[in-house]
């Protein structure tokens, strides 16, 4: 079975925890990347982040080389952003055909995510959802029970998309 990657990453966790489970699973990654990339900090990342969220933005993504739609296994990760996934993945939904495929879902956050998976269900539409997982700050507490968590979640998946 194919199995794709497809994240977005504003400072690294998300990245972090793609690149684990790609590395124990085989899997090709894709990393979604805007035309106009913020580098706001401090209150300023927040509000910025916030304003893409509430209104639905969808910037223009770097166009990227793989099709998702040649994969039947699609893995999906995204930082938390305002209780939502964040806006290049609006984008990334908008202009692929994903429907019919395997999907996975992880997001990492500060902690407050309770809502994002059922928005990214939403997204997705007419798809078998076969797993989820949330990582509290993968790169900032205990990195390595978060790259092990990866690994063995990422492996459940496998199992799971094979039958």
């Amino acid at each position: 079975m194919k199995t794709l990657i497809v994240y977005y990453s504003y400072e690294g966790s998300t990245k972090f925890i793609a690149e684990t489970i790609a590395n124990e699973i085989e899997a090709d990654l894709l990393e979604l990347k805007p035309e106009i990339e913020s580098n706001h900090q401090g209150i300023m990342k927040y509000f910025w982040l916030g304003k893409q969220v509430v209104f639905k933005e969808k910037p223009e993504l770097m166009p990227f080389q793989l099709n998702p739609e040649n994969y039947d296994f699609i893995l999906i990760g995204t930082p938390v952003w305002a209780g939502s996934y964040a806006p290049p993945l609006r984008t990334f939904f908008a202009t692929n055909n994903l429907e019919g495929k395997k999907i996975a879902m992880f997001s990492c956050s500060e902690g407050g995510d309770k809502n994002i998976m059922v928005r990214m269900k939403e997204a997705l539409g007419n798809n078998t959802i076969i797993g989820e997982q949330k990582f509290i700050q993968p790169l900032k507490r205990d990195k390595e029970n978060n790259e092990s968590k990866a690994r063995q979640w990422a492996k459940t998946l496998i199992q799971t998309s094979n039958h």
